[in-house]
């Protein structure tokens, strides 16, 4: 029982889209497909949208061929991201450690990918950290990005 509500809630919240929209950048083929799209690793960018001021790009893999196209394929679960000062920094909300700032469904509802925010109060910084998870299982590859919060100069 404690299972099929905890598998009731993940797939309620995947199925509730973030705010955040990505944008594709671009994308590059990384292993030929016959039938279906290639493999590829797509770069993405979104604002983050509780900080004006700061846009971070992801880069993940995106499963081709058959199953990939019809979107049934799971992505692997490797991703990395840069954020970075964009213009002068302004804080539009409370910022709670840990906030989910990017979602992006990896499979067809098991699997995200997501982005979280932290900040490093003492050294004035934002901290970014990509992860993936998943219904029984996520992954412990992540990488992140710390973005130091500067005044930025408009001259």
């Amino acid at each position: 029982m404690k299972q099929l509500v905890r598998f009731i809630s993940i797939a309620g919240a995947a199925l509730i889209t973030s705010f955040v929209q990505a944008e594709e950048i671009g994308s590059v083929s990384t292993v030929f497909k016959m039938i279906g799209p290639n493999h590829k690793i797509v770069v993405e960018a979104f604002d983050d949208p509780a900080v004006e001021g700061v846009s971070c790009w992801l880069s993940r893999p995106k499963t081709g061929g058959i199953s990939g196209g019809l979107g049934l394929a799971e992505d692997p679960s490797n991703g990395s991201i840069a954020c970075r000062q964009v213009g002068p920094i302004k804080i539009t909300q409370k910022l709670k450690e840990g906030d989910e700032v990017f979602n992006k469904r990896t499979s067809l509802v098991f699997k995200s990918m997501q982005v979280v925010r932290f900040f490093d109060e003492k050294r004035n910084t934002l901290i970014y950290l990509v992860y993936s998870d998943r219904l029984v299982e996520g992954s412990p590859k992540s990488s992140i990005s710390v973005v130091p919060i500067q005044p930025w100069n408009t001259n």
